[in-house]
């Protein structure tokens, strides 16, 4: 059988292995300059799919949307040498497919990816989630949408607590 069927998990696969438990998380969204925040809370059970590939599993609320569900999905991939995953999510049919690298130094993992641009969903827009884990075991995300000056700018911030 070929390595392709046989792959073995390097530092990158136990990094993403830190991610396992049951998290709850409080969020906030900005949908657009002259609206107010959103807050919204969650709950995830992220597990490992083999040795290889993290899955999270959330369900969340959404003020003024009900109930919602995604599913997560990052591992690595030695030969592009970035981590690479997607998201999805019960209120969109959009899939997001991710691809970036960890920085190890800050412990981040930003990773882009492309979807329904904000201001013309007819058209795709460029975003960044930035992950992190912080040494006392909690995380964060970070969404960035790129706008059409080419910059980045922070419209989500989610905080992570873990609860088992």
């Amino acid at each position: 059988m070929s390595d392709m069927c046989n792959a073995k998990p390097d530092k990158n696969h136990e990094w993403l292995k830190k991610f396992v438990g049951q998290w709850e998380m409080e969020s906030e969204c900005v949908m657009g300059p002259d609206q107010p925040p959103m807050k919204g809370t969650a709950t995830e059970t992220v597990r490992m799919l083999g040795d290889l590939w993290m899955v999270g599993e959330s369900h969340m609320s959404m003020p003024g949307a009900g109930e919602g569900q995604a599913l997560l999905t990052i591992g690595y991939d030695p030969r592009k040498k970035k981590f690479v995953g997607s998201w999805v999510g019960s209120m969109m049919t959009h899939l997001f497919v991710y691809e970036g690298e960890l920085d190890e130094a800050t412990g981040t993992l930003p990773l882009h990816c492309t979807g329904p641009d904000f201001a013309d969903p007819t058209k795709l827009g460029h975003y960044q989630d930035v992950y992190r884990l912080t040494p006392s075991g909690e995380r964060s995300m970070t969404s960035f949408m790129k706008t059409p000056d080419g910059k980045w700018v922070q419209f989500m911030t989610a905080k992570y607590k873990r609860v088992k």
